[in-house]
């Protein structure tokens, strides 16, 4: 009975493995062609929303690019053929053609997509359609964008970084990760049971890297607002003293990232950063003289000196400021640094090796980058005379108050502040941090930590003297951080030779670091023919530092 009992089981095993074995060659053999036939039918149709990359970030991690939302309206051509009055609302609500719309929607499969203000996203939604959806994402820039000059912009064609940042670290910020939207229909274009429009995602497996700026959000925007309010045609920058980390730089007017093309023909040199351009520096140099003369006679030069406001030299004849009002009168090195008073400075360093007088400059940076540019910023030397060169008195009259072939960029003079308020050591100066993985890991350092004394510091001493009388006495006694710590500076009103609306172009600059005791940040502010240094740059100074101090940045 057993021996009967199992051989029915096998024989009932043997005929389930027959049968499963049949049906296995019909799929794989005989059904194989119609199965892939059917499979082949279905498609894909689809549009990308974006390429995703990897932000632009502040000291603080906060994000400097994809700050603010943009909304996207997915028109769903399959879900809206048949719906005459949908199509008439969405087309009155986006401001388009009824007819050219519905001519797209019966004759297409994949979204349709509009990018829209929030105000006409709201209306959209409350269309409530089937075959019209929202979708929020990101903004790669926006009308509230800041540091746009830095950051740069991206190439609509195939979405690399053009300029600044988004350029030179391209390949770092850059994936092959997309996001789209599309839908799956059959051979006659049937939407397959389940599936319908949906958002999609084509992912690479390279990890999403950031990088990590100096630059703190808060004290830009402070910077940049200021600018505006103020209608500021020039740049600014502020340097972290005891790091030589640059905070804030900003040149004005921007431009809208979104629609560069605009500014291609511009007058207004929009796509022109200035804070990293060369321009006459004026009286700032004095700086560099006052620093020349203290080290050449062990920072006891005191030599008093009539200004009746001109002085010849050569055959040219080289006017102070006060000349309408006949000189300055008799001034020591503080009075004269304070007053801004050319007669001084340039009956001084008349005295003095100019090759002297250059090295000291090229020890402050001038003539030279600054580094920036290999941080992913383009940026000018400036320029200085080349050493050994026979200069004529003259030249050597305008090299001492900063004129005729003597040019430096804002950054460069805020770094020369800041080495001054940090005792005369001189730091590297970085714009770019570190790369970050998207949990805030660092992937890799970019920032270089060096510093070296360029300057005793007796001397340094002397100098933040000067500096500070600049603002309690001189040419800059408008300025009142007294609440705050005080602040220390420079005024100068730097002529160009240009003519413009039958005037001499003249720039205005105010260049300080506040609080007086343990600075932490040096300013440099220049406005385009913005004419009187102390009157109109220093006031901009004044109000950056305020807010900067209130806020406890």
């Amino acid at each position: 009975m057993v021996a009967k009992r199992c051989f029915i089981m096998l024989l009932l095993f043997s005929l389930l493995f027959m049968a499963l074995t049949i049906r296995l060659f019909d799929l794989q053999v005989i059904e194989n062609k119609e199965m892939a036939r059917a499979a082949s039918v279905q498609r894909l149709s689809n549009v990308k929303l974006q390429q995703a990359r990897g932000n632009i970030l502040d000291r603080n991690g906060i994000p400097l690019t994809c700050r603010d939302e943009k909304y996207i309206v997915a028109i769903k051509p399959l879900l809206l053929k048949n719906d005459e009055y949908a199509l008439w609302r969405i087309s009155y609500t986006l401001g388009i053609d009824y007819h050219d719309l519905k001519y797209k929607v019966e004759n297409g499969i994949k979204p349709i997509l509009f990018e829209v203000p929030e105000d006409i996203k709201n209306e959209i939604i409350n269309i409530d359609s089937p075959g019209i959806s929202v979708i929020n994402m990101l903004s790669r820039y926006s009308e509230n964008s800041v540091a746009r000059h830095i950051l740069g912009y991206l190439n609509k064609v195939d979405g690399k970084g053009e300029v600044g940042i988004e350029k030179f670290y391209n390949k770092t910020l850059s994936t092959d990760t997309w996001y789209g939207i599309g839908v799956i229909t059959d051979g006659i274009n049937n939407i397959l049971p389940g599936m319908g429009y949906r958002l999609l995602k084509w992912e690479d497996n390279k990890k999403i890297l950031n990088v990590k700026l100096t630059i703190d959000y808060h004290i830009q925007k402070i910077v940049e607002d200021v600018m505006e309010e103020n209608n500021i045609n020039g740049a600014i920058v502020i340097e972290e003293v005891k790091s030589g980390d640059i905070v804030a730089i900003a040149s004005k007017p921007d431009y809208d990232q979104n629609n560069v093309s605009k500014y291609l023909n511009s007058s207004g040199s929009e796509l022109f950063n200035k804070a990293v351009a060369s321009y006459n520096l004026g009286s700032i140099f004095k700086i560099i003289d006052v620093a020349t003369l203290l080290e050449l006679n062990g920072s006891t030069w005191n030599e008093k000196y009539i200004c009746t406001g001109s002085i010849r030299v050569g055959d040219r004849e080289y006017k102070c400021y006060s000349y309408e009002e006949g000189g300055h009168g008799l001034v020591d090195m503080k009075q004269a640094f304070a007053l801004s008073c050319n007669t001084y400075f340039i009956h001084a360093m008349s005295q003095v090796d100019p090759d002297k007088l250059l090295e000291m400059a090229r020890r402050f940076g001038l003539g030279n980058y600054t580094g920036i540019i290999d941080q992913g910023i383009d940026e000018s030397q400036g320029n200085l005379p080349a050493s050994g060169v026979y200069l004529l008195g003259g030249d050597i009259a305008n090299i001492s108050i900063g004129q005729g072939e003597i040019m430096a960029t804002p950054l460069q003079i805020a770094d020369i502040v800041a080495t001054i308020a940090n005792g005369g050591i001189k730091n590297k100066i970085n714009i770019a941090d570190c790369i970050e993985d998207e949990d805030g890991k660092k992937v890799r350092e970019i920032r270089e930590k060096s510093g070296s004394r360029i300057l005793e510091r007796r001397i340094v001493n002397k100098i933040q003297e000067m500096m500070e009388s600049v603002i309690d006495e001189g040419t800059g006694i408008m300025i009142d951080l007294a609440e705050f710590g005080g602040a220390a500076g420079k005024t100068a009103s730097a002529e160009t030779g240009q003519i413009k609306n039958g005037e001499n172009v003249v720039h205005a600059w105010f260049a300080g670091y506040f609080p007086r005791k343990n600075p932490k940040y040096a300013i440099a502010v220049f406005i385009e023919n913005g004419r009187i240094g102390g009157r109109v740059a220093g006031p901009i100074f004044q109000k950056i530092a305020e807010e900067i101090m209130k806020r406890g940045y």
